[in-house]
């Protein structure tokens, strides 16, 4: 009888390979070697380390990690989450088409549309909320690539993988799915048809805003766009740094227990501002009155993330003085982390993305949920009364 396959959490906290084979280590090791030294024959003294670029063990636990949770065939690490995501579209060539998701993370937008407009790529920004208006609008434009963030940020859009999935596979697309809003402890895009998954790991996976990083995971490591993604990554030379990666490495030995406390808060914030006098609305999947509600309880499981989007009553102002009014939770950019944090998107974005200008985005973290909405409460009180 084969043996039960243990759990993604316990997989997580034994960091996916158990001790060090040399040592007996519970605590992987950091080799900061960036070259490795050959025999009187000119041979690599081990076959498997000649240049750090690819050669770093740490970087290959993490990538057989990833690989585990994510079900996938393969997986690279990055130096950035964005330095990934430039890897799955340089593989687009000039002259070829992308289909993007509109209103995910700006950086990527701003990044997409750029790098198109120098390389002689027609970048098509749809609505994908809607899954049959995005599906046509594939179908239309036949891409070699779409992308879609999954819940996007910062409003939480839903998009439905499996039926893009389908259109893509119909017109010979290729589908990345961003996926660091979920992690892959509750979103396994590969699962749904996704050609390729996407993660900042500086967010979640690391969870203690310390490290840079970023990961992707395909589905079929022998597909062109894979092949691609893996020399670009090796040739171009976007790399973690070994110590950067122990940190990621240990902060991913946590991450189911973070994940489980950041979810619980996010939905309790989630229920006690939604109907609050000073709030126009709240934006969470895991609230019934989310337009995806129901299919994001089809593509998550064990929780609906740990990020909340709220529009504060008035504009950019009032919105302000909100963010302002919060002692707890912080101002700063960035998400994923066991500390609470707040962005006025509008500040960050214009009017480039039509993003509204009283939207807070909330990244909850892993504090006494009470103390938060307290924090919450004080803060839109004041600016009720202000």
């Amino acid at each position: 009888m084969a043996e039960k396959p243990f759990h993604a959490d316990t997989i997580l906290a034994h960091a996916g390979g158990g001790v060090d084979p040399a040592t007996g280590a519970v605590v992987p090791p950091i080799s900061p070697a960036t070259t490795f030294v050959r025999d009187k024959d000119y041979s690599l003294t081990s076959e498997k380390h000649l240049y750090s670029r690819d050669d770093n063990d740490l970087y290959r636990q993490i990538e057989s990690l990833v690989a585990k949770l994510e079900n996938a065939a393969d997986a690279r690490l990055f130096s950035s989450g964005m330095a990934a995501i430039a890897a799955i579209m340089r593989a687009v060539k000039p002259g070829r088409s992308i289909v993007v998701q509109s209103h995910i993370y700006w950086g990527t937008t701003a990044w997409l549309r750029k790098h198109c407009a120098h390389a002689g790529i027609a970048l098509i920004e749809a609505d994908a909320s809607e899954a049959e208006g995005f599906c046509d609008v594939v179908r239309e434009a036949g891409p070699d690539l779409v992308f879609i963030e999954v819940p996007a940020n910062p409003a939480l859009q839903i998009a439905d993988i499996a039926k893009t999935a389908e259109i893509c596979q119909e017109t010979g697309a290729a589908l990345a799915v961003d996926a660091t809003a979920a992690t892959p402890l509750l979103m396994k895009p590969l699962n749904l048809g996704a050609d390729l998954v996407v993660h900042s790991a500086t967010k979640a996976l690391n969870g203690h805003s310390d490290a840079l990083g970023g990961l992707v995971s395909t589905r079929d490591a022998n597909s062109e766009i894979w092949t691609f993604i893996r020399e670009e990554r090796h040739d171009a030379g976007a790399v973690m740094g070994p110590f950067e990666a122990y940190l990621l490495l240990r902060g991913m030995r946590t991450l189911a227990l973070r994940l489980e406390r950041m979810c619980a808060n996010a939905e309790a914030i989630a229920e006690h501002l939604d109907g609050h006098p000073a709030v126009e609305k709240v934006l969470y999947p895991g609230l019934p009155s989310h337009p995806g509600h129901e299919l994001a309880k089809k593509q998550m499981t064990g929780g609906f993330g740990y990020l909340v989007s709220v529009l504060v009553k008035g504009g950019a102002e009032e919105a302000l003085k909100v963010a302002g009014n919060l002692e707890l939770i912080k101002r700063a950019t960035s998400l994923g982390g066991v500390e609470s944090l707040v962005e006025h998107r509008y500040t960050i974005e214009g009017d480039a993305t039509g993003v509204p200008k009283n939207l807070l985005r909330f990244s909850i973290g892993i504090e006494r949920a009470e103390d938060l909405i307290a924090d919450l409460d004080r803060a839109l009180t004041l600016k009720r009364s202000g």
